[in-house]
């Protein structure tokens, strides 16, 4: 996944709201959004890479929360474990976040950005294993290779770099969803955020970012959805989540960019394949 904009206690009875992009090659095999268990037997709320059998993002039945992005480099980096076993491991644990990173050798895998999330106790961080620039300061006492701090209530944006990093699309879409959350829009009000993450226009090259891929993909890249057919990459699927005190609703667009060759102001969602989760995951005492 390669844009999130997420908000923690964004309003009273509301732990999370967040909308997110999935980038990814056309052709990796994945299934969308949907139930299914972890080797534990805790179900989850999540999509599942079918190459490597990891998630993006996920929320599990008990509370616990996880978004990935990767750390844009080029050449693409290579690494012997796969980034999406962060996701599923977290949500498969029980463990606070400080005692489960210690288990982890985060030289295993390449760049990445995790934030973990747990909704039964409101405790949130940010982890990277890359030296990224990032708001605030590292936490105390991490274990070697590790960056990252603990996330208070408040609005957040990630992208393919640090936490906050201010990246046009990544402002863009916090600027959406702190709106949103101004106008108290209720779980199934969601034009406005999806309208954010249907925007193709490019940032300005003096607004780009500069992270060592060609400038023609680097322009690309700055829209926060991606349309780069003759590459073979782009923004595979759209998620927001709309965690209430006492629901939780998930709602997904498969998008089919094979099939579309221009290039509008916006995706059109006659090329996506919308699916809804509503569950009873989050307890009452959630977001008191």
């Amino acid at each position: 996944m390669c844009l999130i904009a997420f908000a923690i206690h964004g309003r009273p009875g509301l732990p999370l709201l967040l909308a997110s992009n999935r980038d990814e090659f056309f052709d990796r095999p994945t299934q969308p959004l949907q139930l299914w268990p972890l080797p534990s037997g805790k179900r989850v709320a999540a999509g599942r890479d079918l190459q490597a059998g990891g998630s993006w993002i996920g929320l599990a039945e008990d509370g616990r929360v996880a978004m990935l992005t990767n750390v844009r480099s080029w050449p693409i980096e290579a690494a012997p474990c796969s980034r999406g076993d962060l996701v599923t491991g977290w949500l498969d644990s029980e463990a606070d976040w400080q005692d489960w990173i210690t288990a982890i050798d985060p030289a295993c895998y390449a760049g990445f950005n995790l934030v973990l999330g747990d909704l039964a106790t409101s405790r949130w961080a940010w982890l990277s294993n890359r030296a990224v620039d990032a708001s605030g300061t590292n936490e105390a006492g991490l274990p070697p290779g590790w960056q990252g701090r603990s996330l208070g209530p408040g609005c957040y944006g990630l992208s393919n770099a640090g936490l906050d990093t201010p990246w046009p699309k990544t402002l863009a879409l916090k600027d959406a969803l702190a709106r949103h959350l101004s106008q108290r829009a209720h779980a199934d009000e969601t034009q406005d955020l999806l309208q954010a993450l249907r925007a193709m226009g490019e940032a300005h090259d003096d607004s780009l970012p500069r992270t060592g891929v060609p400038i023609d993909l680097e322009r690309r890249l700055s829209s926060a959805f991606v349309h780069a057919p003759e590459r073979g990459y782009g923004t595979r699927s759209s998620l927001i989540v709309h965690a209430g005190a006492g629901s939780l609703v998930l709602q997904e667009w498969t998008h089919q960019p094979r099939v579309f060759a221009e290039r509008p102001g916006h995706w059109p969602l006659h090329h996506s394949v919308p699916r809804r989760l509503e569950l009873d995951w989050t307890m009452p005492k959630l977001g008191q």
